[in-house]
């Protein structure tokens, strides 16, 4: 796997966490450890998504890998 794949799956790991403890506890761990839409914590979210959206190729990978 590569470095930005493994990159891209721990960012969407810490969304999903993230997302998960605000859904069952009302808990933002970005916002608790970085403040609320600081600097950081917005760049932290962005990179998120943009891992979230770079992730939406490992469908087109494992589709296009069993065409071969």
């Amino acid at each position: 796997m590569k470095a930005l794949d493994v990159t891209a799956l721990l960012l969407v790991i810490i969304g999903a966490v993230n997302w998960g403890l605000i859904g069952f506890f009302g808990f933002d761990l970005v916002a608790a450890l970085f403040g609320t839409l600081s600097t950081v914590s917005r760049v932290i979210y962005a990179l998120v998504g943009l891992a979230g959206l770079y992730s939406i190729s490992f469908f087109a990978k494992e589709r296009y890998k069993d065409v071969e």
